[in-house]
């Protein structure tokens, strides 16, 4: 498994991948991709490869608040088919992360690629990226019982640096772990 930047050779798997129902994140953002995907094809692989200017629309929070885009890059995981993502976004000044986006690093795996040791992978392979962009740390937020994901970031160096609750705007709560990987 080998990261690579988003290019039209591999749109057409990755698109695939979102046809079956498998999303980044919410469904409403698997709309969003493939809409964007259908509509300009080009800007969708530019703003999503690398987005170090944060251009873009702001960010609308659940909360109905609205927060400026930060600069970013995504990188696809690739096994001669799209296999996940792995984001990694940072402040535009310093390290320190604004409190509606605690962590670095964000990164999904497709089912059918899961307990394959990509994620780990994937996250190994970003760390040099993360320090040319002069990054001297990442921080992930993994919720408390997702032991999958703490197993990735602790065998790339990360230790438990806060636990937390976690609020969502329909009132649910959830216990978190701040993680930090100096790098």
């Amino acid at each position: 498994m080998q990261l690579v930047e988003p290019s039209e050779f591999y749109l057409a798997s990755y698109t695939a991948a979102l046809k079956t129902g498998w999303s980044p994140g919410s469904e409403a953002l698997r709309h969003s991709e493939l809409q964007k995907i259908a509509s300009d094809p080009e800007d969708f692989l530019r703003l999503k490869a690398n987005n170090r200017k944060a251009e873009g629309a702001p960010i609308t929070l659940p909360d109905g608040s609205i927060v400026e885009r930060l600069p970013g890059l995504t990188r696809w995981l690739w096994d001669d088919e799209f296999s996940g993502s792995i984001n990694l976004r940072w402040p535009r000044k310093g390290c320190e992360m604004p409190s509606q986006v605690r962590g670095h690093v964000g990164y999904v795996i497709v089912p059918w690629k899961r307990k394959r040791g990509y994620a780990t992978d994937a996250l190994r392979q970003l760390l040099p990226i993360a320090r040319a962009e002069g990054l001297l740390y990442l921080d992930f937020v993994i919720e408390a019982s997702n032991a999958p994901s703490k197993k990735v970031v602790e065998r790339n160096g990360a230790f438990p640096k806060e636990y937390f609750q976690k609020q969502y705007t329909d009132d649910r709560s959830l216990e978190c772990i701040l993680y930090r990987l100096e790098l």
